[in-house]
């Protein structure tokens, strides 16, 4: 099974919501580390990333030393998750790519109505 590390912004509660379901939801063998953008092994993670995907304000997902974002990323992190989850990995590449970032962009903008954890 392939490392996959996803890095959130810490101070969403949304994002925060996410990473507790992953762990919830996740296999037993699968290898999922969640970091927090703000922490120094983010930073240190994103200095590493090609310069377009620096300055997104994002859910990243490295998995096999690859950087996806948006939601490429999100739709990534089904192959960490149970089987009833897993499934919907190729149907979710279906959707077409405008309207999945466009989905991602909404919600991203509104994401810090639902709380921040300061700290």
């Amino acid at each position: 099974m392939s490392q996959t590390t996803v890095l959130i912004d810490a101070h969403c509660v949304m994002c925060n919501g996410m990473a507790q379901f992953l762990e919830r939801r996740a296999r037993t063998d699968a290898s999922l580390d969640i970091v927090g953008i703000q922490s120094d092994e983010g930073q240190a993670m994103i200095a590493d990333f090609p310069d377009r995907l620096k300055a997104m304000d994002t859910v990243y997902v490295v998995r096999n030393n690859r950087v996806y974002a948006r939601s490429a990323g999100a739709i990534r992190l089904l192959l960490c998750m149970k089987w009833y989850y897993a499934m919907w990995y190729p149907f979710a590449w279906l959707v077409p790519l405008p309207l999945r970032d466009g989905a991602y962009w909404v919600v991203s903008k509104i994401r810090h109505r639902f709380g921040r954890i300061e700290g």
